[in-house]
């Protein structure tokens, strides 16, 4: 699998990277868990992404806790970003300087290991990041050893100004076929400084899957909205892979990206997602620049990033 440099941080990862979301909410079998990242990283990947909120209900299911548990054994085997502030769960914010510090402990104890490649603030507003304490709180936790390196993650306004303090290494927003904000608003200025760039939603949730909108979960749904009118060629064909494979090409087209995080609770998936990459990770320039006259030519002003 091909690999990237991540900006500043001079990590090489590898362009498709995992994403723990959907191990942590959807409870899948500790089996499975471990079946699909130990088969990952024999595959080549390199970059794990997961959160202190990945979970639904009890410790033992929360993604960080299955990530240590199935290849905490394998830590010197990969790069490993986490995200603070949201101990309490993804509706819940935790931006206490104390609840912070005590999360990143947590995650580090879940994760078996003493310290991760990158801690991450996760979708935290700008009337905070401008107090500067949770900004203070991710440095102290590099300059005590807990992380190498500290990250945005968050889209539209919020990201712009996070990009702009100048305090963050790495940069993870939304980028893809339904989502382009960033392309202008973000991505320039995290290429301008250096950052890193991590695509999360990178296809866009697969949103084609679903054949009728009733059947489209209510977080899915912007995406869904955009889809009807945005009409791409691409989405023309039947075959599901193809569709995924342009995705997930355009996400790694656009400029500044380095991986693009992608979740899955089946083991199966992982190789399938890292096939569709195999003969290429990028569109021709003619690609790319169809899907983005298209975007600019449909797209409202509302079609914001989406966290």
């Amino acid at each position: 699998m091909q690999h990237r440099i991540l900006g500043k941080t001079g990590m090489n990862v590898s362009v498709l990277g995992f994403g723990g979301a959907e191990i942590g909410f959807e409870k899948p079998d500790i089996g499975a868990v471990s079946r699909l990242l130990n088969a990952a990283l024999d595959a080549g990947l390199n970059a794990l992404d997961t959160a202190e909120c990945y979970w639904a209900g009890s410790e033992e299911t929360a993604s960080e806790h299955l990530i240590g548990e199935t290849i905490g054994h394998r830590r010197s085997e990969y790069f490993l970003f986490t995200k603070c502030g949201h101990a309490s769960g993804i509706d819940a914010p935790d931006w206490s300087p104390q609840l912070l510090t005590q999360s990143i402990d947590r995650s580090l104890k879940r994760l078996r290991t003493d310290s991760v490649d990158l801690v991450q603030l996760h979708s935290c507003g700008v009337d905070i990041l401008r107090q500067g304490d949770v900004i203070a709180v991710l440095r102290q936790a590099r300059d005590a050893g807990k992380t190498r390196f500290i990250g945005y993650s968050g889209d539209g306004e919020n990201a712009k100004y996070a990009i702009e303090t100048g305090a963050f290494d790495t940069l993870q927003t939304s980028v893809n076929v339904m989502d382009q904000e960033c392309l202008t608003k973000t991505l320039p200025l995290a290429v301008e400084r250096g950052m890193g760039v991590i695509a999360k939603r990178p296809i866009a949730n697969a949103v084609w899957r679903h054949v009728n909108e009733a059947d489209v979960p209510e977080y899915r749904k912007p995406y869904w909205d955009r889809m009807q009118k945005l009409g791409y060629d691409f989405l023309n064909t039947q075959d599901g892979d193809a569709r995924t494979r342009t995705a997930l090409r355009f996400a790694l087209t656009a400029p500044g990206v380095t991986t693009a995080i992608v979740g899955t609770k089946t083991p199966e998936r992982w190789a399938q997602n890292a096939a569709l990459l195999a003969d290429g990770v990028t569109l021709s320039e003619s690609e790319f620049k169809q899907i983005l006259e298209r975007w600019n030519a449909i797209a409202g002003a509302d079609w914001v990033g989406q966290t």
